[in-house]
């Protein structure tokens, strides 16, 4: 009897605040580049349950296996949008929120010492309410931009970043967790050392309280864009595992870019 070929897994990345999926641009390059397919699904980033639900639907309609990336506060989302999607098969978080029963992410972020990007943030009301909808929503200013959260990318692109932020609603970031999907998953975690939106403590704390295979990269809060090979390789790791667990055991092993 011939052993059946496992399906590759289908990559799903889920963009953060501030940012939109145009974000996993280069990932996605090199992602297609080592034959895998990709979805990178708009986050509405107006709310925990809302968001977890919208890629869970997204999730859904994959009929074969499933990597679910999340990057800043998309880990917060595949975190719990993944709970009851069986087919997703391994959690990659970048630079992200890995939360845990009951937490949000003002939870970590009050946690651990300030980081530069903490008094960078301004909130504005929405130009038109919705009614049921979030009626304030998070920015970051523009001049403080460049520095605090792609500090390691060409000015011209920095420029371009500050002024296309997608803000994410206020009340996303108090929303509060369900039981983790990393609980019951394999995980990896890269972790951004030069981070200042996202304390690398605080990563460092999330990467371990999951046990996931860590990279440890020297980048800034916007590694997705500055260090998009080093983001592939981690995910292709995790798709390798998925399409055949038996094959590769979690090695728990830091790798350093």
């Amino acid at each position: 009897m011939h052993r059946s070929t496992p399906l590759p897994p289908t990559i799903v990345l889920v963009h953060g605040a501030f940012t939109d999926a145009s974000s996993w641009a280069e990932v996605i390059s090199l992602l297609h580049a080592a034959g895998l397919t990709v979805r990178a699904p708009a986050n509405p980033l107006r709310g925990l349950a809302q968001d977890a639900a919208y890629i869970r639907s997204v999730v859904r309609d994959i009929d074969v296996p499933v990597v679910l990336v999340g990057h800043d506060y998309g880990g917060a989302v595949i975190t719990h949008a993944a709970t009851d999607a069986d087919n997703v098969v391994a959690l990659c978080y970048v630079a992200a929120f890995g939360l845990d029963t009951g937490e949000c992410v003002l939870d970590i972020t009050n946690r651990f010492a300030p980081v530069p990007g903490a008094d960078a943030t301004c909130a504005a009301a929405l130009p038109a309410q919705v009614p049921g909808g979030p009626d304030t929503e998070l920015y970051i200013h523009r001049e403080r931009f460049p520095q605090v959260y792609a500090d390691d990318l060409p000015t011209g692109v920095k420029k371009v970043l500050s002024v296309t932020q997608r803000p994410v609603a206020c009340g996303a970031l108090t929303s509060r967790s369900g039981p983790p999907a990393w609980a019951s998953k394999p995980s990896w975690y890269a972790i951004a050392t030069a981070d200042r939106i996202l304390s690398p403590t605080a990563q460092r704390f999330m990467a371990q309280r999951m046990a996931a295979t860590e990279y440890v990269l020297d980048a800034s809060h916007a590694v997705v864009l500055s260090q998009p090979d080093a983001v592939a390789a981690m995910i292709r790791e995790a798709a390798e595992q998925g399409s055949d667990p038996g094959d590769c055991a979690d090695d728990g092993l830091r790798h350093v870019f």
